[in-house]
């Protein structure tokens, strides 16, 4: 289970310091899927990276499976089973996508493993497991074949940062089909930041984050119609009975 408690995360800006995260407090039992979702600059890619350790928190705790790990690195945190995929993911000149897996893996997998996990994001195995994740890769694809390295190391917690970003509608659709297979066979915790129609309808549940703050958390059938209806953008006040 993931726990997060009251956590902040504060940067010096030109004018001062800036609040990016506000008292955030959050659970996410296990094998749930959640899809974090809210305004552009609201605080969802800094919540996610400071649960991954990228982005240290300024105050409050990060819980998981019952142990501290606010102050753990990146790697000590991959190493207790959380995973991580980037908006815009790193390219690795000279590596090739067999390779990547193998290393997302822990050890080396076979062939078939390699094209399953290719194919689960929509790309042909055959045209892709033996290519360099280079410039000569788009975007789209990059950001494909990282998230088939997630699912390569089958972590309990899986973060994803708009997976939908870059992808061709195809490639979204056997996507969207992948994610909903891992959490009906309850392989994992999903996290997903998104504002992906297709991909909230999928969650358990719905975090509405705006101005770092949690402005609202439900079912889809509790959220969503107040985000069509733009309820929480631009709120000053986040609190009480979170009226704007």
């Amino acid at each position: 289970m993931l726990e997060i408690k009251r956590l902040s995360y504060r940067v010096d800006g030109e004018d001062g310091a800036v609040d990016i995260l506000r008292d955030v407090s959050l659970t996410v039992e296990d094998k749930k899927f959640v899809v974090v979702t809210g305004p552009n600059g609201g605080g969802k890619t800094s919540l996610a990276r400071a649960v991954m350790g990228i982005y240290p928190p300024t105050g409050g705790e990060i819980f998981w499976n019952g142990e501290n790990i606010t102050n753990l690195s990146v790697t000590e945190r991959a190493q207790r089973g959380i995973s991580y995929g980037f908006q815009q993911p790193p390219r690795f000149k000279g590596m090739k996508v067999r390779d990547l897996l193998n290393v997302a893996a822990g050890k080396e997998i076979s062939h078939d493993s390699a094209c399953d996990y290719l194919t689960k994001v929509g790309l042909c195995a055959r045209d892709y497991i033996d290519r360099d994740v280079d410039a000569s890769l788009s975007g789209g694809e990059v950001k494909r074949i990282e998230i088939a390295t997630v699912l390569a190391r089958r972590s309990e917690l899986m973060i994803f940062d708009e997976p939908e970003a870059g992808i061709d509608l195809w490639s979204f659709a056997r996507l969207t089909d992948t994610f909903k297979e891992i959490h009906d066979k309850k392989e994992a915790t999903i996290l997903i930041i998104s504002h992906q129609e297709r991909i909230i309808r999928l969650a358990d549940e719905i975090v509405l984050i705006a101005n770092g703050a949690v402005a609202a958390r439900g079912s889809v059938e509790e959220i969503y119609p107040k985000i069509i209806a733009d309820t929480f953008i631009g709120c000053d006040r986040l609190e009480g009975d979170r009226k704007c």
